[in-house]
């Protein structure tokens, strides 16, 4: 076929134009389709109304670290625990540095050892100094200010 159309071409400059102009009609009206359907919102399944299973477990997370009062502290790995996620202390990691409006200072690595470099270190210190949470050297007084989850009731 496309020697067929090379040859029309050659012999017409006629149709090589009109060959030209349809193509890019062509083209633009795929062009069109794309950015109309890049428009329309996505179409639901059914079954979207349920999170999916990440979403369960951000939640979860999210949830466990906002139940820490202020004054008090907890680790990664006790939050995961708390969550229902024993052993997901790195998936904790990953939920408070894309989360928003969460007590991240009040999160620390085990044996109460702020586990961020730089100046976010001497942030996350300045802001338990100013919450009232002393310091035995670099690491939190875990033993004063440690909070303990208490199981959540199911209903």
């Amino acid at each position: 076929m496309a020697n067929c159309f090379h040859w029309i071409t050659l012999a017409n400059p006629y149709r090589m134009d009109f060959a030209v102009k349809k193509a890019s009609e062509k083209k633009g009206r795929q062009y069109a389709q794309k950015r109309i359907a890049k428009k329309r919102p996505p179409k639901l399944r059914s079954d979207q109304s349920v999170p999916d299973k990440s979403s369960q477990i951000r939640m979860r997370i999210e949830a466990a670290i906002r139940r820490i009062p202020q004054g008090k502290v907890s680790t990664y790995g006790a939050i995961a625990r708390a969550a229902g996620l024993p052993g997901m202390a790195r998936q904790v990691a990953q939920t408070l540095h894309r989360g928003f409006n969460l007590p991240w200072q009040r999160v620390l690595g085990a044996g109460g050892e702020i586990k961020l470099r730089g100046d976010s270190a001497m942030e996350q210190r300045l802001r338990l100094e100013a919450e009232g949470v002393r310091f035995r050297g670099r690491k939190v007084d875990i033993k004063h200010h440690e909070f303990k989850f208490t199981p959540l009731r199911s209903n």
